[in-house]
């Protein structure tokens, strides 16, 4: 009895990890998110804004909450440019916490895409944890034909922001979010402890299953 009740408690007191499944399905609900984001040019991310990005992360699917400062966190995963700028690389693991996206409909669940635009932000992206708004400047993101030069904090911000929940799409300010490495999704991927910075160098081949995220990437922006 006394080993089954330290069981139970050693099992709840350990949170467990996601299964390599999971990991699977962020990876193809991430794709899903850029290519419905991205099939509706009126109501989508910039082409420009995507074309001039050097990073983007895509945050599938976070439940009420997840933004709540002291909440669970969102998963999601960052994809950089190739060295010579053509075409993008192998997916790094991040959590995102804190912060709040702005608007909550019910329990829906909230889609978060950030484009990274200089190699300032790429720099911040790649620590083990940095502050939007602190660390790196960051504001809302516009929306399909409007210029990405509406204001001087958009022209200056080295990450941009978009949020979508119940197929609404906006620009949204994610100021006090905190993205930091998720190294077990990491290890889950690669079957190795790479960090983030090792994986976007250009060093570490895409697994198969973010095929689809990296191929809608390149369907929209490959700068070919």
């Amino acid at each position: 009895m006394k080993l089954l009740t330290a069981t139970i408690v050693a099992a709840i007191a350990i949170p467990a990890f996601a299964a390599p499944k999971d990991t699977e399905k962020r990876l193809a609900a991430a794709a899903d998110t850029m290519s419905e984001i991205m099939g509706t040019p009126e109501k989508s991310i910039p082409q420009d804004l995507l074309n001039k990005s050097e990073c983007a992360v895509v945050v599938p699917g976070l439940k009420k909450g997840a933004f709540i400062i002291g909440g669970k966190y969102g998963r999601g995963f960052v994809v950089c440019r190739k060295a010579d700028g053509v075409g993008w690389g192998a997916p790094g693991a991040v959590r995102v916490e804190g912060g709040s996206v702005g608007f909550q409909i019910g329990g829906a669940e909230t889609d978060v895409v950030m484009l990274v635009m200089n190699k300032g932000g790429v720099n911040k992206l790649l620590t083990s944890k940095f502050t939007l708004g602190g660390d790196a400047s960051v504001a809302a993101g516009p929306l399909g034909r409007e210029s990405s030069a509406q204001t001087d904090a958009m022209m200056n911000a080295e990450i941009l922001t978009w949020s979508r929940q119940r197929g609404v799409f906006a620009g949204i300010s994610l100021t006090g979010a905190t993205l930091r490495e998720d190294g077990d999704t990491n290890k889950e991927m690669y079957g190795q402890p790479y960090t983030n910075k090792d994986i976007v160098s250009g060093n570490v081949q895409p697994p198969a299953t973010a095929a689809q995220l990296i191929s809608i990437l390149n369907k929209y922006s490959s700068r070919k």
